[in-house]
């Protein structure tokens, strides 16, 4: 029988309802344990409570909080199960994807829309469906499990508020799928993986613009003394409003040779981005300093940015590490 940490966080799933009449976590990973009984048929079941907040205050320093407890834990188990909110989850899927790499074993997030204690919840379901991926032969990697799909961490979006299919796989097929009860394998462990690789520095001095027509490109200077990375999510495949004669492009252009990064994303859910296609993106994609976040998510490269930030001040060797596939965000 495998042996498998659950690692609970708060978020919905974990939350009563307050004198306020919101919701807050409050709910403990034991008590989390006992409304799903069967796991015990499944698999030995140890339980530690990381943090327990709306994932809505889960960022950076929980992360690194999540990583220390799967180091530490690592040797131990044949796999992790996360109890975390639905708002952020897909943050910190991404962003355990590239602090704990390469790795053989199961790291799994789930979560719920309503809370475990409620009558009609979803939160049983995805929590004991986490687990039997977690024990499953061929599971690997951070993946997200949530009403019935298993969706690899860096491809992974909240595209809905309230319904149970609440998370979609962005441009990459699915992981895994539930079939009733069966759990249906598309995506199997590598034969091969290198030693499992663990990250704990980060560096959050990433800022996400997103471009609305009418714009004033002064914002730009604005943001130099507070970051060193700025994420544009631009129109369609790409580009600045007014080219390379712009004023945006004025003041990118002094933003870069400052030192800094600018990433160009897109604002389209899916398909990605492209600087080469149209006028207006063309010149700005030769500016030094600028990337192209191509096919991954908006989530993915702002935790690639912050994660590659963390581990040098080169800005050339940032964009190597941010150009170079990592569990599969870019194909």
């Amino acid at each position: 029988m495998k042996k498998i940490l659950l690692l609970a966080t708060g978020g919905t799933i974990a939350s009563r309802p307050t004198a306020a009449g919101g919701l807050a976590p409050a709910i403990t990973s034991k008590e989390l344990l006992a409304c799903v009984p069967e796991l015990a048929d499944l698999c030995a079941v140890d339980a530690v409570q990381v943090f327990n907040l709306d994932s809505t205050n889960v960022g950076p320093a929980q992360w690194q909080s999540i990583v220390h407890c799967i180091k530490e834990n690592y040797d131990a188990y044949d796999g992790f199960v996360i109890a975390h909110g639905t708002d952020t989850m897909a943050y910190t899927a991404a962003a355990l994807s590239y602090m704990v790499q390469n790795s053989a074993k199961p790291v799994v997030l789930t979560g719920s829309q309503k809370s475990i204690y409620n009558r009609d919840t979803d939160a049983r379901n995805n929590l004991y469906r986490a687990f039997v991926y977690a024990v499953s032969d061929g599971a690997w990697g951070v993946q997200l499990v949530f009403d019935n799909k298993v969706i690899l961490g860096t491809r992974a979006r909240k595209t809905r508020t309230r319904s149970f299919n609440a998370f979609s796989s962005i441009d990459y097929p699915e992981t895994a799928v539930f079939r009733d009860t069966r759990l249906v394998l598309f995506l199997r462990r590598p034969a091969a993986l290198p030693p499992v690789r663990f990250y704990e520095k980060l560096d959050p001095a990433v800022f996400v613009l997103r471009l609305v027509p009418g714009m004033r490109a002064d914002i730009i200077p604005m943001l130099a003394p507070h970051y060193r990375a700025l994420v544009l999510e631009s129109f369609g495949v790409g580009g600045l409003p007014g080219g390379e004669h712009g004023t945006m492009f004025a003041e990118l252009r002094r933003w870069c040779e400052s030192g800094r990064l600018a990433v160009f994303t897109t604002q389209v859910p899916h398909e990605g981005c492209d600087l080469a296609v149209y006028e207006v993106g063309r010149a700005v994609g030769e500016l030094p300093g600028v990337l192209e976040a191509r096919d991954m998510t908006p989530e993915a490269v702002a935790v690639k940015l912050m994660w590659a930030l963390g581990q040098t001040d080169d800005r050339a060797e940032v964009m190597r590490l941010f150009e170079t596939p990592i569990e599969c965000d870019i194909v």
